[in-house]
């Protein structure tokens, strides 16, 4: 079972890691992710990312309070709302707009919900 954890750890990072250039991919929930897997499955590789200086502070919020970036809710403000006009664009079925459109109501209002944190900025691309 701890092959299978590991995997999935590897894959989480690998969208974090995607999510600092693609600005509609997140990264800190695969961050988030990834730390819980490699929890399961490799104390190392756990430790060496809840301690690194970029990616550890957002994990750490998180544990810590249930802490979501101010700029890390901003951001996903903007994608989702990028992501739906795309929606209303493509000329989706009014159906799947109203689906679509309440699922990303509902993840704005955990987002928007949940306590800024100490820690108000993403990695950018140069910290990497």
């Amino acid at each position: 079972m701890r092959w299978f954890w590991r995997c999935a750890g590897l894959l989480a990072l690998a969208f974090g890691l995607v999510g600092v250039v693609l600005p509609l991919l997140p990264t800190v929930p695969f961050l988030i992710l990834a730390a819980f897997c490699f929890a399961r499955s490799s104390p190392r590789l756990h430790d060496w990312l809840v301690a690194h200086p970029r990616f550890g502070p957002p994990i750490a919020d998180w544990r810590r309070e249930g802490a979501i970036s101010l700029r890390a809710k901003r951001l996903a403000t903007v994608s989702i709302a990028a992501v739906f006009a795309l929606s209303i664009v493509m000329d989706l079925d009014i159906r799947l707009l109203a689906v679509q459109g309440l699922t990303l109501l509902c993840v704005l209002l955990f987002i928007w919900t949940r306590p800024h944190g100490n820690r108000l900025t993403l990695p950018s691309d140069d910290q990497i």
